[in-house]
């Protein structure tokens, strides 16, 4: 199984869109390979090619839905309480529909319903996810603090770095710690393989037909 993870960034923002592959084995993920300063059809090729090899499962960081009338989800609500839960910002879950996060919502919604239209030999799933939740989710309780700055702050990156390999994902690169994007990337993965393993630390179930994916840290 291909485990992939997209930090998306909004349709005129490719240079901060990451891409990572990984590849299933036993208990870990086998880091395979990263694409940052990708287009849409980037993506589709990519997810294309792994899929004609493997089962692939994509965590997508962007809105895949937003919510008739405008404000948040429910699943947006009901993540905020839990991270807050946490000791995360709340700010940190943004509505779909805000002025700074719509781009990104459209992009992630013709995305996943272009991946959806993929015609590969073997299946592809798809599901919302958070990084700084998945990442804070699962930190000790003392370490905390490097989801709450690793934005910004090298050390914090590559503190998660490590602990990432902790987290049974393997051959990690050093470029890794360089860029957020890049450690967003790696942690889409990590909560899209616990979703297809059906052990995520939190979910929102999909709710067909205006909210057709689960969302999930």
């Amino acid at each position: 199984m291909k485990i992939i993870g997209i930090d998306l960034s909004g349709p005129r923002n490719h240079k901060d869109t990451v891409l990572t592959v990984f590849e299933k084995q036993g208990g870990q993920l086998t880091f395979i390979k990263l694409l940052s300063d990708i287009g849409d059809l980037d993506i589709l090729k990519e997810i294309t090619t792994q899929s004609e090899l493997d089962e692939v499962v994509v965590g997508i960081d962007a809105p895949l839905s937003y919510q008739d009338g405008g404000g948040d989800r429910p699943g947006d609500k009901e993540l905020r309480k839990y991270i807050v839960s946490l000791g995360m910002r709340s700010g940190s879950i943004m509505t779909p529909t805000m002025t700074k996060m719509v781009y990104l919502t459209l992009r992630g919604i013709r995305l996943s319903r272009e991946l959806e239209n993929l015609k590969g030999l073997n299946p592809i799933s798809i599901v919302e996810v958070h990084p700084g939740a998945i990442i804070g989710s699962r930190l000790p309780q003392g370490n905390l603090k490097n989801v709450l700055s690793y934005k910004q702050d090298l050390i914090a990156r590559t503190f998660i770095r490590n602990w990432f390999q902790e987290q049974n994902l393997k051959g990690l690169p050093e470029t890794i710690e360089k860029e957020s994007h890049y450690i967003d990337a790696c942690a889409a993965a990590l909560g899209a393989w616990h979703w297809s393993e059906l052990n995520p630390k939190w979910l929102f179930p999909a709710n067909p037909p205006l909210h057709p994916y689960d969302f999930c840290c």
